[in-house]
């Protein structure tokens, strides 16, 4: 079965489900659905967008390199032969 005929026969079934809602409950629902698709689609785009940005910090990026190579270790030890 194709994901198309899935999602098409679970639509149904919750048009069946749904028959016996007053009118006032079902345009409760549906204004209740339609904010959260519109609250799905903000916060996909949000969290898009806040994938990409610079560096917050109001150190200087000189500063941000120094401390960087200055908290490296080195704990490699050469053996004799």
């Amino acid at each position: 079965m194709k994901s198309l005929d899935i999602n098409t026969n679970l639509v149904d079934g919750y048009l069946r489900l749904l028959d016996n809602l007053s009118p006032k409950n079902k345009l409760d629902l549906i204004s209740k659905l339609t904010q959260s698709v519109k609250t799905d689609l903000t916060d996909k785009k949000s969290r898009f967008y806040k994938a990409f940005g610079a560096w917050d910090s109001e150190e200087s990026a000189e500063n941000i390199i120094k401390g960087i190579k200055n908290s490296r270790t080195f704990n490699r030890q050469i053996e004799e032969f």
